[in-house]
């Protein structure tokens, strides 16, 4: 696990009258409050949870320093299962624990959350992002990510094939939630040939009902197995392993999850992937069209201002993996550099504070 020491703040939240139990992490705020989602899930241990946490984090900053953003990086997780544990109550206690940072973390959706959660988190809440339309806010942020991660896509393809087009080309999409859902959709209209798993039967019936011609793998063990030109996870975190990255047919890795690879740093699943010639695109540099989204909201949404800055991720992904290449490193490697550059350039050990404090 993550050394927590390493984070600029860490806040464990328990409310005995709805059951919370809630972590919330700030990897730094050098580049301003830090920005990310909640992430509802049953964890099998608070150890668990927290291990989750501090990765997220970490990821969200260099996602946000990546995106150009000014947000550091926070993310949340909620212990529990939301199909069972989800109440209205639970939520608003959650925001209380938010509102008490002063603004230091502002939250957003993730994975078991949605919109309509983060309306009654907004209720008790001023740092609340990702909320409907009705609530002044910009809505499902799962549309621009996946539109960014797309756009990663697109970059990934250019460096790799010579083109920024995915037509004829076979992607294998592990995840069909939100914004797996919305990629298939993406990739269709470019001509892409597409092949699904995910542990939802409800969710891949639902994107057979709108794209029949998709392909259904039995699991994410059989897709990776498969010949492909892009495997793409959008579900959990570290779905790069050793087992599977040696499994994989496909030439271009590129996906919305994050924390995709299992093993970071030096000799870590990036140089495994260089190995093998599998060119990665690095999560946290596709994957921003989310937060990009959210953030957009904090000045008074513009759909078509967020939409442009998320095209953008075209041209940074392009440059990372050119860096990559120039300089002989993991293209990890090189979207590290940048990001870290950035906190960096920001004041030396900055910590945000609201106005005032």
């Amino acid at each position: 696990m993550t050394d927590p020491f390493t984070h600029e703040q860490v806040a464990f939240c328990h409310d005995s009258d709805t059951g919370l139990r809630a972590i919330i992490a700030l990897y730094s705020t050098a580049l301003g409050p830090g920005l990310g989602g909640t992430r509802f899930y049953p964890y099998a241990s608070t150890d668990a949870a927290l291990a989750d946490v501090l990765d997220l984090s970490r990821g969200m900053a260099y996602k946000n320093s990546v995106a150009g953003l000014d947000h550091g990086g926070g993310k949340a997780v909620i212990i529990g299962d939301p199909r069972r544990d989800k109440t209205p109550e639970l939520l608003r206690a959650y925001g209380r624990f938010v509102e008490s940072l002063g603004g230091r973390y502002v939250t957003a959706s993730d994975v078991g959350t949605y919109v309509a959660d983060m309306d009654v988190v907004s209720e008790t809440t001023r740092y609340a992002t990702g909320r409907s339309e009705a609530h002044g806010g910009a809505g499902d942020s799962s549309v621009l990510t996946a539109y960014g991660v797309f756009q990663g896509m697109r970059a990934a393809a250019e460096h790799r094939w010579g083109t920024p087009s995915l037509a004829g080309r076979r992607v294998g999409i592990s995840g069909v939630g939100k914004v797996g859902r919305r990629l298939v959709e993406l990739l269709s209209g470019d001509d892409a040939s597409v092949v699904i798993c995910d542990v939802s039967p409800e969710a891949v019936a639902s994107v057979l009902a709108e794209h029949p011609d998709v392909e259904v793998a039995a699991d994410a063990v059989a897709l990776t197995g498969l010949p492909l030109d892009v495997y793409s996870p959008n579900a959990m975190g570290h779905a790069l392993d050793d087992e599977t990255i040696e499994r994989l047919q496909a030439q271009v890795v590129c996906g919305a999850a994050n924390n995709q690879l299992a093993v970071e740093g030096c000799g870590g699943s990036a140089n495994l992937l260089d190995k093998r010639g599998i060119l990665y695109a690095p999560d946290f540099v596709v994957n921003s069209g989310g937060v990009i989204q959210v953030a957009d909201e904090l000045q008074g949404f513009d759909f078509e201002r967020a939409r442009a800055r998320t095209a953008g991720i075209y041209e940074t992904t392009l440059a990372v993996l050119r860096e990559a290449t120039t300089r002989g490193v993991t293209t990890s490697e090189a979207a590290n550099r940048l990001a870290e550059e950035r906190i960096a350039a920001a004041a030396p050990g900055g910590v945000w504070l609201p106005a005032g404090r």
